[in-house]
């Protein structure tokens, strides 16, 4: 009876169960007869050897250098009122999602959340809501193919859009 339901249940892998995972061929083989693993790691690097002129030649870079109209992509299919107060509440936690309307490149920008509404001058990733009523404006740094970059924007609180543009950021540059 045993037998019978193995040999059932085998018969009912498909043929290219092993390339899915599902068979082990080392099963049953004593640890010590595996092979060795790769003693060498090799490092990639994060960033490019000349930032700045990659910045200024990659025509990406120049496309999002320039001052772009900008939206808030979170949540899209929510009601405005939802979103609204879902891209209030994701900058005040440290994050929101913006798209450039003229190249269409997403990004999900992140920056120190706020505390009790005070911001440090040194956090060069910032997110502020006092600068001017209705705006959400903030920066936020990180690396874009193999480029230290730092955006700059504003977005509208009640319409969700505003204005940002892509700037070379050199401390980071430095840094890296």
């Amino acid at each position: 009876m045993m037998n019978d339901t193995a040999a059932l249940l085998s018969s009912m892998l498909p043929p290219y169960a092993d390339a899915l995972g599902l068979y082990d061929p080392n099963a049953g083989v004593p640890h010590h007869h595996h092979p060795p693993k790769p003693a060498l790691m090799y490092r990639v690097p994060r960033v490019v050897a000349d930032q700045k002129s990659k910045f200024e030649s990659d025509e990406l870079f120049r496309r999002l250098g320039r001052e772009s109209e900008t939206r808030y992509v979170g949540f899209r299919d929510r009601p405005i009122e939802e979103r609204q107060a879902r891209f209030i509440n994701g900058c005040k936690e440290g994050h929101t999602e913006i798209a450039v309307v003229a190249t269409g490149t997403n990004f999900q920008l992140v920056f120190s959340p706020l505390s009790i509404g005070y911001s440090s001058s040194e956090n060069l990733d910032t997110c502020d809501f006092s600068k001017e009523p209705g705006k959400v404006h903030f920066r936020s740094r990180f690396i874009l193919n193999g480029v230290c970059v730092r955006w700059r924007g504003w977005i509208d609180q009640d319409r969700l859009d505003g204005v940002g543009c892509l700037e070379f950021d050199e401390d980071s540059a430095k840094e890296h």
